[in-house]
């Protein structure tokens, strides 16, 4: 258990209930052995966060919410003198972490499959009022636990662009690669939001034609800057098949060597194979909660031989090659500018209320305290 500094304390926006907050003062941690505590620069708004904001998540009613960020190195452990990449860090340090853990001991560690640790969320879960108290990154303030990895953010990356790194940017590449996307092949991504954005600046790295469908013209025009080849308006289309025929339209007839599914809809699952060719590769990362269901035509999937690649996490060190793309790419593409809306951390709840309805893209919490 962490050893409390008791001299100065933090703040943490803590979600009571579905969409309503308030928030507490803890005092900050001593990191034990092998832990860190990070001062929080800048925490965003992720889609997953908007499902328990609204009480869609299978499991979390309440506690501290944020994942997707990036801290200033306030104090590490015993034994830590750096990050996961071995480059050596010091108090002030920019850091990004996965915001999950990695036991190495349960069934899917010990299978190679970090992504789906047992105790991912041990920590993430657990009340505040808990020690080490700041267990979410909606705070002043963030513990980085034993196991959970982290790496030194390069100096050519700004915080804004490395914030999304740790999830959205990291999650979509481990997908990417999973499906083994390569050159010359064609992907349709299913939403521009966040991970969209970033699944289409690295499918364009990857030397593939990308073609993103959303019904948010704004998005779109973002998508475009971020290396989508074609842009597909949902409202301009009735159907699914006419929005079908405008995929084979774009790929000579064939479909998609890879579908990428991050709307969120259970009905964008279901067409999202009408869109691939015979033997292409479905990955889908978008719709997270339990019991939302959709008709879907299992024939069509076996006729077509397409392999459906459920993702959700990545292995962490995903996150040591998501900056490395970010710093040789962050000129080329406007990471910058992926987040179209700033708030303080006494905002949080605007933020999340906006984000909710659609009404800015990328919300980014930045801490004053």
């Amino acid at each position: 258990m962490a050893e409390i500094v008791t001299k100065e304390k933090g703040r943490v926006a803590v979600m009571t209930s579905p969409e309503t907050l308030e928030f507490q003062e803890y005092p900050i941690p001593k990191p034990g052995p092998g832990a860190l505590v990070l001062k929080v620069l800048r925490s965003n708004v992720c889609g997953s966060e908007l499902h328990i904001w609204k009480g869609l998540h299978p499991t979390k009613r309440e506690g501290v919410l944020g994942h997707e960020m990036i801290g200033e190195l306030y104090e590490a452990g015993e034994g830590v003198t750096t990050d996961y990449a071995g480059q050596p860090i010091s108090k002030g340090d920019r850091i990004v972490s996965a915001y999950y853990l990695t036991c190495k001991k349960c069934s899917p560690c010990l299978e190679g499959h970090f992504h789906l640790c047992e105790h991912a969320y041990d920590f993430w879960n657990l009340q505040p009022e808990i020690a080490p108290h700041f267990h979410g990154t909606f705070a002043t303030h963030y513990y980085i636990h034993p196991d959970q990895f982290f790496y030194k953010v390069p100096d050519n990356v700004s915080d804004l662009t490395a914030a999304s790194a740790n999830c959205a940017l990291s999650q979509v590449y481990f997908g990417l690669d999973k499906a083994g996307l390569t050159y010359q092949e064609t992907i349709v991504i299913q939403g521009a939001g966040g991970l969209g954005l970033n699944a289409a600046a690295v499918a364009k790295e990857k030397g593939a034609t990308v073609i993103v469908i959303d019904a948010v013209e704004k998005r779109l025009q973002q998508a475009k800057r971020f290396g989508a080849d074609y842009t597909i308006n949902l409202n301009d289309y009735e159907t699914q098949e006419e929005r079908t025929k405008a995929i084979l339209d774009l790929t000579d007839g064939k479909g998609a060597h890879v579908g990428l599914e991050v709307a969120g809809v259970p009905s964008a699952f279901q067409e999202g194979i009408h869109y691939i060719r015979p033997g292409g590769r479905f990955v889908t990362i978008g719709n997270i909660t339990p019991g939302k269901l959709t008709e879907f035509d299992p024939g069509l999937l076996t006729r077509k031989s397409i392999q459906i690649i459920p993702v959700v996490r990545y292995n962490p060190w995903y996150l040591h090659k998501a900056l490395q793309f970010l710093a040789a790419a962050n000129r080329k593409y406007p990471f910058d500018e992926m987040l179209d809306a700033e708030f303080t951390l006494d905002e949080i709840k605007l933020a999340l209320d906006l984000s909710a309805e659609r009404k800015i893209t990328r919300a980014s919490i930045v801490m004053n305290g």
